[in-house]
């Protein structure tokens, strides 16, 4: 989404505002949908779609459902209650900003502010504290969590403070004259004008260019795409942000079908070509079992240690001439050459027993693959569902073991596995234990979203202090943290890490009893 598009879409929204706070509903782990109802009890539904590279924002009036499917969905949840009071845009950015009033009911909730960016592959939805002004404050929640290694020039961290965008300077359609418009686009060639003008990526630029040819006057086209930031196919700017949304996840369907379907077409056509190979094979092993039953037919004739013989043929006129070797008899060769000829002949029997499945598989992967390109995303997923190869569990990653009262533990046994459980398998919400000062595994403590007693964390201390260099000493020292404060520095090695908002407990190195998985 381009920033002329998401200013009109907020000027449609802010029309409607006050809204009340009907609820939300969670289509999938990426999407939010916010239920309203206006003063004149119109109901819409306010979608955020925060999905990398193509998040999008419109007013639908469709049904959404489904529950909160991760952590920040359920702060979601119960920390945005309350009704919408205002939206505003960044400048021209893919920045936007919705004030939320303080939640009533049984259980209430504080004010809240959710920040969007709608920024290609930063795309991110925000839970921001509240109390503060503008676009800046301390970070509750984050969707994603961006760090040095994703992107250089700003983390966002649950936690941290917010930064917005860096600031850029471009004349702003919305405000500027005609005499100012003229002047700066006045002998620029169109793909330039994205750089000058705010508000402007690539679709709209494509859209402006259009409008261009049919006014050929460069000030009245932008006027026109500010008034109305659609494209000419379309009828609605929530209609475009809907069917660009729903294009990006149906080309992302289309992609997880096809690959593996592109593949197991190519191994039954690989399998139709060895085939094709074994039934030439054969021909070869039907002259070696003739050349072995006249070996066998003139034993007596074969001289002792000769490489070739000559002898008449058994099933027609003239001679055949027989490759030996030398240092086996006339009958071991006829043998060698029996066997030699079975090994092919079996290969051609099992791959012709086969062949109806193959084809039937075959057929089967054409029709599919010929749907897939042409199936709506309610279809897609059908198939994703019903045809989607089964993927192999993967290996185990460190040991695992279990606290008294039944939570999982995680312990890398060297470099690499710390690596994979901190940065890939611990979850946002799972705690994070290390030796303070000692080389030593780290240590994740599956919370399964629950409260977790203090004792689960005194023996998962208790396991990281035994599985670290100071295991032979007392009282040692495990600091603990959210999985989510733990990161990577930059050009790092495999499972260095730099982490904040710990605390620190003192225990012995430890095992549970009769607890440990692997």
């Amino acid at each position: 989404m381009e920033g002329l598009f998401i200013a009109k879409q907020l000027e449609e929204l802010v029309l409607r505002l006050p809204a009340r706070n009907l609820g939300w509903a969670f289509p999938n782990e990426t999407t939010a949908a916010l239920l309203l109802e206006t003063d004149s009890r119109n109901v819409f539904n306010l979608v955020l779609e925060y999905r990398a590279p193509s998040p999008a924002l419109y007013i639908s009036s469709a049904k959404f459902e489904g529950d909160a499917r991760n952590a920040f969905q359920r702060s979601l949840e119960h920390k945005v209650k309350g009704d919408l009071l205002g939206a505003t845009q960044l400048k021209l950015d893919r920045v936007v900003l919705l004030e939320f009033g303080v939640g009533a009911g049984f259980v209430g909730s504080d004010a809240a502010r959710l920040l969007f960016e709608l920024t290609g592959r930063n795309a991110n939805l925000l839970l921001l504290e509240a109390g503060n002004t503008g676009f800046e404050g301390k970070i509750v929640h984050a969707a994603r969590e961006i760090t040095h290694g994703r992107n250089r020039f700003r983390t966002i961290r649950s936690g941290g403070l917010y930064s917005p965008p860096p600031p850029y300077q471009k004349l702003d359609p919305r405000v500027a004259t005609d005499s100012e418009l003229k002047s700066v686009l006045e002998g620029q060639p169109i793909a330039t004008w994205g750089k000058l003008i705010d508000g402007l990526g690539t679709t709209l630029l494509l859209e402006l260019e259009h409008r261009y040819e049919k006014t050929g006057d460069a000030v009245l086209a932008l006027r026109d795409l500010v008034a109305n930031p659609s494209l000419s196919s379309l009828d609605s700017l929530s209609e475009q942000a809907r069917k660009r949304s729903s294009d990006q996840r149906r080309g992302e369907l289309q992609k997880v079908l096809q690959d593996p379907l592109e593949k197991r077409l190519k191994m039954l056509e690989k399998q139709a070509e060895d085939l094709h190979k074994a039934e030439e094979n054969a021909l070869s092993a039907l002259e070696w079992r003739e050349s072995a039953q006249t070996l066998l037919a003139y034993t007596r004739d074969v001289p002792s240690g000769a490489s070739s013989v000559t002898l008449p043929s058994l099933y027609g006129t003239g001679t055949v001439e027989i490759t030996l070797e030398p240092e086996l008899s006339a009958a071991q060769n006829a043998n060698k050459l029996f066997a030699k000829a079975k090994r092919r002949e079996d290969v051609l029997q099992k791959l012709l027993t086969r062949e109806p499945e193959r084809l039937a598989q075959h057929a089967q992967v054409v029709a599919l693959l010929e749907e897939v390109k042409i199936a709506p995303e309610n279809r897609l997923h059908e198939l994703l569902e019903a045809h989607q190869p089964n993927q192999e569990a993967p290996p185990p990653v460190g040991m695992r073991y279990r606290t008294s009262s039944g939570l999982e533990v995680l312990v890398g046994r060297n470099s690499k596995e710390n690596e994979v459980l901190t940065h890939r398998i611990a979850r946002s919400t799972d705690i994070w234990f290390h030796v303070q000062g000692y080389p030593g595994s780290h240590v994740i403590l599956r919370g399964a979203n629950k409260e977790i007693p203090f004792t689960d964390i005194l023996e998962a201390a208790s396991i990281a202090a035994y599985h670290s260099k100071a295991r032979g000493s007392t009282n040692i020292a495990v600091d603990y943290l959210f999985a989510k404060h733990v990161w990577r520095p930059k050009g790092a090695k495999a499972g260095a890490v730099h982490f904040s908002h710990q605390k620190t407990v003192v225990v012995e190195p430890q095992l549970p009893r009769e607890n440990c998985l692997t």
